[in-house]
């Protein structure tokens, strides 16, 4: 691949499974593991050929003008395009409104999935577009791939009635040739292809395989969802336990106990308290006399005489004297 890679980032969504912190933020900047959804996102695509000279657009929608600003402070060598979706029709309507950055190697990533792959092979690879998937037991609830000869997927199939087809999408897809997808999401919007009232990626890539499209799947080990609280605390298990390296910046004094795996932010402040395992501590938290486990707490959480699980904490929250499982947004005070 010698061409200039061109990402396309889908996330005008609302986000309404993840409030109340979306009330406030873009799900994507929600954050696990230490760091919001958006950037475990682009630092595994960073094996991806040409990833330092791609070009990234976001389509946005609610609250999207919080990535930009996020982008110039984490990203800022990255070449970024800002567009928005402005009626929520589906995916292919949503990657429709990035067309002017769509020709020559394009990746579509779904901001939801956070996958353990490498990229690398796209340089070589001899398929027109490849597809990553996950074997699951129950495929029911997802879309699945069939594949026919040589292994070359078939067809794409949407929640499908039986168990047999059971390698589900896991929402990123690569094209060889972007400007043959969207030649493909114009046919699909002109003839009003639409699934559940939406435009659906996979009605548009079912018409170029129709044309003879050869698309690979690429299985992955490791499937990880950031979609709904309960699977954004398990992703924040997940990502910690796999990037447990005890290069933590936080330096507990002796008033403390931290049990791995833990991501604590160097300004936080932590005195008196047993932290972890599996929690994330944002910058510029305070948490005293309390116990901390299976949780995430966002920037400048305050935390007194407390003992907390699997809980995700807003930014500037307020807890005090409590004991049990919180979901709270941006801002809120919880006190027994």
């Amino acid at each position: 691949m010698s061409a200039k890679l061109s990402i396309v980032i889908p996330m005008a969504g609302y986000g309404t499974r993840m409030r109340p912190h979306t009330w406030t933020r873009p799900k994507p900047l929600i954050s696990v593991a230490g760091k919001p959804v958006l950037g475990q996102v682009l630092e595994s695509l960073k094996s991806a050929p040409n990833f330092e000279n791609a070009e990234i657009t976001f389509i946005l929608g609610y609250l999207g003008e919080m990535v930009e600003p996020y982008m110039k402070a984490e990203f800022p060598n990255l070449k970024t395009n800002y567009v928005y979706q402005k009626e929520l029709l589906g995916q292919s309507h949503a990657i429709a409104q990035a067309r002017e950055f769509i020709n020559g190697p394009t990746l579509i990533v779904f901001v939801d999935t956070l996958i353990d792959a490498n990229y690398g092979f796209l340089a070589e690879d001899e398929a027109d577009a490849v597809i990553w998937v996950k074997e699951v037991e129950d495929p029911r609830r997802f879309g699945v791939v069939e594949l026919g000869q040589n292994q070359w997927v078939s067809s794409l199939i949407e929640k499908p009635d039986t168990k047999e087809n059971n390698l589900a999408i896991v929402g990123i897809y690569y094209f060889k040739r972007g400007e043959e997808l969207m030649q493909a999401i114009d046919a699909q919007i002109a003839d009003a292809v639409i699934t559940k009232n939406e435009y659906f990626l996979a009605d548009a890539i079912g018409l170029m395989l129709e044309k003879g499209l050869k698309l690979q799947a690429k299985p992955v080990d490791i499937w990880l969802d950031a979609g709904i609280p309960e699977t954004v605390l398990e992703s924040n298990r997940k990502l910690l336990e796999l990037n447990l390296d005890n290069s933590n910046p936080f330096k507990p004094d002796s008033g403390n106990k931290i049990i791995e795996p833990v991501s604590i932010d160097a300004s936080a402040q932590i005195k008196d308290s047993v932290i972890g395992p599996h929690v994330s501590i944002g910058a510029n938290c305070t948490i005293l006399g309390s116990q901390i486990s299976d949780s995430i707490l966002e920037q400048e959480v305050e935390v007194e005489n407390s003992q907390l699980s699997a809980s995700i904490i807003g930014q500037r929250a307020q807890i005090s004297d409590f004991q049990g499982s919180l979901n709270i947004g941006d801002d809120s005070r919880v006190s027994a």
